[in-house]
């Protein structure tokens, strides 16, 4: 079940594609906002910079720290 937190990060990730995908031009078809949208999500995703945990992009993050999950523990 979902707090105030999630629903306030969906807005706030939604209100940003809105901003920087959706509002900046008119649109001819269904088809190109689909795939502006695909294009912005892997962005997104796959190649922005967030400061607060590296300057590297969350996928990355993500593989660096289940990758950190799955190694051995080092004895002490």
């Amino acid at each position: 079940m979902g707090d105030s937190y999630d629903n306030a990060l969906a807005e706030t990730i939604n209100g940003l594609y809105k901003a920087e995908v959706i509002h900046r031009q008119s649109w001819q078809s269904r088809e190109a906002v689909e795939l502006a949208t695909l294009a912005w999500v892997d962005w997104f995703n796959h190649r922005r910079l967030l400061e607060p945990i590296g300057n590297v992009p969350p996928a990355e993050a993500e593989a660096a720290y289940y990758r950190q999950l799955n190694e051995p523990a080092m004895p002490a």
